[in-house]
């Protein structure tokens, strides 16, 4: 189902957080990338241009969802990644009605929902002071999975640069988490060894397990959402609720 404006911001504020935690020490982190249903303006267009009812908007919305969750971002096919996803959209709305849309309607469909989900993401004043406190004293980069386009959008709405030596989008290299390669770079770009970092993030499958693969002194999960890890999961040295209990572990690593 939909969720309302406030759930998707503070899921928004979840992520931002889990991807400030970057790297220290240097400690390397994630940005997830956000796949959140369009918000109440994407909706809106739709029903006034279509006419359109709430469930019927809700599976335009689940299709666009699946699409992105399934995409698979190829540059040299000669498509940027904003034509590839107003294909979703335009795709998503035929799909569910059985006939074409106005030739218009699925750009701006996808530039409220791209517009409205950049603007949710920040990082509190509480997250900004820590990275500032930590930067002071250790190196930080930041470590993401993702096409370029959308993970570099990302970060310059959050602000990042200002809060981190160096930041890798995993999608400008051959490899992304958890192989090993890309952490071999960050190494290499701060002149540092594996056993001098540790890396914080908030998936299990690329952060923890990719800090696992290259022999980073310690892993730390911010699990944000308090869940389980499942079975055959990898283990991380230390879980915390929120990037802000950082500085406890890194006492216990001095």
């Amino acid at each position: 189902g939909e969720e309302n404006g406030g759930d998707l911001q503070q899921r928004a504020r979840n992520r931002a957080q889990a991807a400030a935690s970057g790297t220290i020490a240097p400690v390397y982190g994630s940005a997830a990338q956000p796949v959140e249903l369009p918000r109440c303006q994407t909706r809106e267009l739709l029903k006034t241009t279509l006419g359109l009812d709430d469930d019927t908007i809700r599976c335009i919305s689940d299709k666009f969802q699946q699409k992105l969750f399934l995409e698979r971002f190829d540059p040299s096919a000669g498509r940027s990644i904003d034509n590839v996803r107003v294909g979703h959209w335009e795709e998503s709305i035929t799909e569910t009605l059985g006939s074409c849309s106005p030739p218009s309607l699925a750009a701006q469909c996808y530039y409220l929902w791209k517009n409205s989900r950049l603007e949710v993401l920040c990082l509190s004043p509480e997250v900004c002071n820590l990275l500032k406190q930590l930067r002071s004293r250790h190196k930080l980069l930041l470590l993401t999975n993702g096409e370029s386009p959308i993970q570099r959008e990302k970060v310059k709405a959050v602000r990042c640069e200002e809060f981190f030596d160096a930041i890798v989008v995993g999608g400008e290299h051959a490899e992304q988490k958890p192989f090993v390669s890309i952490f071999t770079l960050c190494f290499k770009m701060l002149g540092v060894e594996a056993q001098d970092c540790i890396m914080v993030g908030d998936s299990l499958d690329t952060d923890i397990q990719g800090g696992f693969n290259a022999g980073v002194r310690a892993t730390v999960w911010i699990n944000s959402a308090e869940g389980t890890a499942s079975d055959g999961s990898v283990k991380p040295d230390y879980t915390i609720p929120t990037v802000l209990d950082l500085p406890g572990i890194l006492a216990q690593l001095q």
